[in-house]
């Protein structure tokens, strides 16, 4: 199954930045002006768009907010390790990122931030049953 998010943003080009800071690879092929595909996973992608290029894809109108105001979602995904949660966290904060929550549950490490157009993402690692034992 290939997965794409898409999000309408302010500013194409910031979102590109940011998403490049990150170290996420953006996809050439399917990005242009008014839209900027990145891979975040085999066969996963988010596609930043304008907020017109969004608004114009059939039956999306009224999933946008404000200027200010994104549509509402959270996305997790998991990675390696504690350490690559925490490295990805802090790039997001060196490209303009806010950075929410820590927990450090048994089971699981999680941390949290908001992209420059208040997109929420929950980077979190799941613990071995070696280290919950």
């Amino acid at each position: 199954m290939t997965l794409f998010i898409s999000c309408p943003v302010a500013s194409v080009e910031r979102a590109t930045a940011f998403y490049t800071a990150l170290g996420w690879t953006q996809n050439a092929e399917m990005s242009g002006d008014a839209v900027s595909c990145f891979a975040i996973a085999l066969e996963q992608y988010v596609m930043l768009a304008s907020r017109e290029m969004y608004a114009s894809v059939g039956g999306t109108e009224d999933l946008i907010g404000g200027p200010d105001t994104p549509s509402k979602t959270t996305v997790s995904f998991d990675l390696p390790s504690q350490e690559a949660v925490d490295e990805l966290v802090d790039r997001a904060a060196a490209a303009g990122g806010t950075i929410g929550d820590t927990d450090d549950y048994p089971f699981m490490y999680q941390r949290q931030f908001d992209d420059p157009d208040g997109y929420h993402w929950s980077p979190f690692w799941m613990k071995s049953v070696a280290a919950t034992a």
